[in-house]
């Protein structure tokens, strides 16, 4: 008996040999008949010994060419039958069907497409498949059991002529016959099934995946002749299935991009993209899936990114507006799929961040061009105003972008750069930047931080340090924050110690120490003045007991200091007769301990407490140095006595613009008017005349009176031109330096090289151009540091010191 299980019987060759010829068309019948039964399923009444024997018989006496051929004939028929009874009258119902009708007597035909509902057409799709999948599992099984009867010849003849063995004959014989049927298009109705199925289930309707996963597995089974690794799913369904994926994703991208918003949009890509990995992995074959994804990517990502990205009513520029972070890192993941460098994502981001950047910037021009006194900033604050705004903002759209990077975009690292990037621009646009950032640190550092903890005041210095990164001319700020520094530290108005050396230590981390050298070389002198003051008490007790008057002095080394308070010229004084007889005793006592040195008083930073006796009761003031000059004159006038601008001005020495300011505090400011102007105004004039305000009241005792120019910290444009001024100056001098240390260190370089290696050496400290750097070149060729070789023009040799 015969059985269709897998395992097969090995069987010997008979012993028993008819030495005679065998007559091929009976022992055929034998076979052929044995062969129709298995396909009727009838196989168990067949006897495998005798099957064998026969057909083993034909091949060894050489009919195994002619049985192989009546083989593949006998199957080709059976299949084309199957087809013709089985497979072609279920065919109507699967895709729109093409019917054909008599018109009228005559006999004439017509045909005619008949649309079918997506009811019809998903049922009697899926009933096809399935017949056509029950007519290929019946024939690989009697394939198998036709190849266990004709085993011998697979093993003799079909390999010693290299030809298909029984069974994949048999697999061809159906690729030929039935999928490749040009009666009926077989497999065409099965491409067009699946292909309908497929576009059902992307419209939403169910489809049955365990009937299309069967027939894609059967096409994957069926290979093509001479076409190493090809098959017919790969080389007849697969084109057709993509192909039909672009035409439906071209029309998707427009349809998408018409009815939806930007969010929408991206949400529906996506899950285009979960469906269709879903659909390669369930039932499509997984070798489409890479390709299927790329159609997805290219006609809803590729072609339609930028507009998505670019929409003025939801595109990118509204998420951030709105906070739409899952939006954004569906943008993101979008991006990324189709362009691993972001291009469109991160030039997009980097206009925004510019765009926005630059309103910030406008903004506070806004505050310095028209104060808005409802928020109380006057023409006297405004640029003060405009500094802590700018700053706050712009360290407020860092923290979002820091935000979005890292909540929607992984922290990546190309978005970073460009972000980076977008930020330094704007920054460096604002001229102010470096006055800017310099006065928000001060504030902190004089008032901002009191009552913080230590870590959260950490925390604003790293907002600070933040920002700084960005600044390309850090000697800018290393200008502005040395003279708030100064001010802090003389006036005595920074809330700790310990915080002033944090921020210049995270100074140092970000610069190097050369940055911060001559900063803490002020902290050094403001220690060095303390232990000389409790020194200079000590000898004034030994040896005037009796002086009324207390002084302290700071005494600074000039090279650390700010050029404004080292200036000699520009702080002349004349004291009263006792503050000078006291000065005298100071530099005498300082002179005799630190011989060869010599002490230039600058009173533009020092301040006074005095007490006057007004009508009604006594004040103690607290005011400038020169305030506190111009008051003493008051001392030696009778009542009622005044004195002009120009007699206090040939009295006290006081540089002009000092003696204005101090006037216009003691005089003009309504809250603080020691002395009475004559006439009034807010302006002072050459030909004004003071006098002792006698009448002066307050509900204070202690009044302190700020010279008004202090009101507002910024800059004036005289001042930020004398401040450009000496920063060119100092940059002159490290491109000079930066210049010989190079030459002496390579001896000969080329012109470009040089440029470029100075560039990089000073690009921690500032940028500077191309020009500047040709420029003090010259002055070093001027000045015999280094020479131009003769034979190339371009090429410098270094001349001072060379061996």
């Amino acid at each position: 008996m015969m059985s269709s299980g897998k395992s097969r019987v090995k069987m010997r060759p008979p012993r028993n040999r008819d030495s005679g010829d065998v007559n091929f068309d009976e022992s055929w019948a034998v076979l052929s008949t044995a062969m129709q039964e298995m396909y009727r399923k009838n196989a168990s009444r067949l006897s495998y010994e005798e099957l064998y024997r026969t057909a083993y018989t034909l091949v060894l006496k050489k009919h195994a060419e002619k049985l192989y051929n009546s083989f593949k004939m006998f199957v080709a028929q059976h299949l084309r039958d199957v087809v013709a009874t089985e497979l072609a009258p279920l065919a109507s119902n699967t895709t729109n069907s093409l019917l054909t009708s008599t018109i009228g007597g005559g006999g004439v035909t017509s045909t005619i497409a008949v649309p079918l509902a997506a009811a019809d057409k998903r049922e009697g799709g899926i009933r096809f498949l399935k017949a056509v999948k029950a007519q290929w599992d019946d024939h690989c099984l009697c394939m198998r059991m036709i190849s266990d009867i004709l085993m011998y010849m697979d093993r003799v003849y079909c390999k010693e002529l290299q030809l298909p063995l029984i069974y994949d004959a048999g697999l061809a014989l159906f690729r030929d016959h039935v999928i490749r049927n040009n009666e009926f298009q077989v497999g065409e109705h099965i491409y067009a099934i699946i292909l309908d199925q497929i576009q059902l289930e992307r419209d939403g309707d169910i489809v049955d995946s365990s009937a299309i996963k069967a027939t894609v597995l059967m096409l994957e089974s069926l290979t093509e002749d001479k076409i190493d690794g090809e098959t017919v799913y790969s080389r007849s369904f697969e084109p057709k299935f993509l192909r039909s994926s672009v035409d439906f994703y071209t029309s998707e991208a427009e349809k998408l991009s018409r009815e939806c918003d930007s969010s929408q949009y991206l949400i529906k890509t996506e899950k285009r993209l979960q469906e269709e990995y879903e659909r390669a992995m369930s039932y499509v074959s997984v070798t489409s899936e890479p390709k299927i994804t790329k159609i997805v990517e290219e006609n809803l990502i590729t072609k339609n990114i930028v507009s998505v990205i670019k929409s003025d009513v939801s595109g990118m520029t509204f998420m951030i507006a709105n906070d739409r972070l899952e939006d954004l890192k569906r943008l993101y993941r979008l991006c990324k799929r189709v362009d691993p460098e972001i291009t469109d994502l991160r030039g997009a981001l980097n206009a925004r961040v510019i765009q926005q950047g630059a309103e910030i910037n406008q903004d506070a021009l806004e505050v310095l061009k028209h104060p808005d006194k409802s928020k109380g900033v006057t023409a006297q604050n405004a640029a003060t105003a405009a500094a802590f705004k700018w700053v706050e903002e712009v360290l407020g759209l860092k923290d979002k972008y820091d935000r979005i990077l890292n909540d929607t975009m992984d922290g990546d690292n190309q978005i970073q750069t460009s972000l980076t990037n977008a930020f330094s621009s704007f920054i460096n646009q604002m001229n102010r930047c470096s006055e800017f950032l310099s006065l928000f640190i001060d504030d902190n550092l004089k008032k901002g931080l009191k009552g913080k903890t230590e870590d959260e005041a950490e925390a604003v210095l790293d907002r600070a340090i933040t920002l700084f990164r960005y600044i390309a001319d850090k000697d800018m700020f290393e200008t502005y924050y040395k003279t708030h520094l100064a001010k802090r530290l003389l006036g005595g108005r920074s809330i700790s110690d310990d915080v002033e050396r944090m921020m210049i230590t995270k100074l140092k981390m970000e610069v190097g120490f050369s940055f911060t050298t001559k900063l803490e070389g002020m902290f050094k002198d403001m220690k060095v003045s303390n232990d000389i003051m409790q020194e200079y008490k000590a000898h004034v007790q030994n040896t005037d007991p009796e002086r009324t008057i207390d002084m302290s002095v700071s005494v600074l080394t000039s090279t650390n200091w700010p050029v404004s308070l080292s200036t000699i010229e520009s702080h002349t004084c004349v004291y009263p007769a006792g503050i000078e007889r006291i000065k005298r005793s100071f530099e005498k006592f300082y002179v005799d301990r630190h011989s060869g040195r010599v002490l230039t008083w600058n009173p533009n930073m020092g301040n006074a407490d005095i007490r006057v006796a007004f009508r009604k009761r006594k004040h103690e003031l607290n005011v400038s140095t020169y305030a506190m000059v111009i008051l003493m004159l008051f001392n030696d006038l009778a009542d009622g006595g005044s004195l002009t601008y120009e007699e206090i001005k040939a009295a006290t020495s006081i540089p002009d613009n000092e003696l204005i300011r101090n006037l216009q505090s003691l005089a003009v400011v309504p809250k603080t008017r020691i002395l009475i102007k004559q006439p009034m105004s807010k302006d002072i004039n050459t030909t004004d005349r003071f006098s002792f305000n006698v009448d002066f009241e307050s509900q204070y005792i202690r009044i302190k009176i700020p010279t008004v120019a202090y009101i507002n910290k910024t800059e004036t444009e005289t001042e930020r031109k004398g401040t450009m001024d000496k920063v060119d100056e100092l940059r002159r001098y490290q491109t000079d330096a930066a210049i010989v240390r190079i030459m002496k260190a390579r001896k000969t370089l080329e012109h470009n090289i040089l440029v470029a290696e100075v560039t990089g050496q000073l690009s921690s400290h500032f940028h500077p151009d191309a020009a500047l750097i040709k420029k003090r070149i010259d002055a070093m060729l001027e000045r015999e540091y280094i020479e131009r070789s003769a034979e190339n023009r371009q090429m410098y040799h270094y001349l001072v010191g060379r061996d």
